[in-house]
């Protein structure tokens, strides 16, 4: 959902801080040709709109610690939405599943799980799968290599953004 129409200046504020969010409001002005009072208060404004949610550090895990990535699809065999807050629930409570989302097809949801071993992934995967409340199908992928890791979004790609740069 939209909160308000964003403009050419506001979409290069965005595409930057999701390049660098550590840039100074002083280069960040620079950069899209304000000054930097008007800078930081269209920022202010993305923020408090919920366009801005977080700034964040993109980690290199390999260097911290060992660690494997695993993606599982997972389907309940009942579709009440009972059932999907109590599994939504249960997997909030697990640490290890770093993404869920709820998704469409054979599957209902599509989790992204780091662990420091495979005993670890074993353990989560028994987890799931043993309350039988849910009874869920998982199918798991470790991840072999991260070919293109999330660095933000191409706002040029998404129509409904750029809309208003017509305006």
């Amino acid at each position: 959902m939209k909160s308000s129409k964003l403009d050419k200046i506001d979409l290069r504020i965005l595409e930057i801080l999701q390049r660098d969010g550590r840039i100074t409001n002083q280069k960040l002005a620079e950069q899209v040709s304000l000054s930097p009072s008007s800078c930081l208060q269209r920022m202010r404004r993305l923020e408090q709109e919920g366009v801005i949610q977080s700034y964040h550090a993109s980690l290199n895990l390999g260097s911290i610690a060992r660690h494997i990535m695993c993606i599982a699809t997972v389907s309940l065999r009942n579709h009440t939405q009972e059932e999907f807050n109590a599994f939504e629930s249960l997997i909030a409570s697990i640490p290890e599943v770093v993404e869920c989302y709820t998704v469409s097809g054979e599957s209902d949801f599509l989790l992204r799980i780091l662990c420091p071993d495979m005993n670890r992934y074993v353990e989560i995967n028994d987890q799931l799968v043993g309350d039988n409340r849910y009874q869920v199908t998982i199918n798991s992928y470790v991840v072999m290599k991260e070919n293109i890791p999330y660095r933000g979004v191409d706002l040029s790609t998404l129509r409904e953004a750029t809309e208003s740069e017509a305006d």
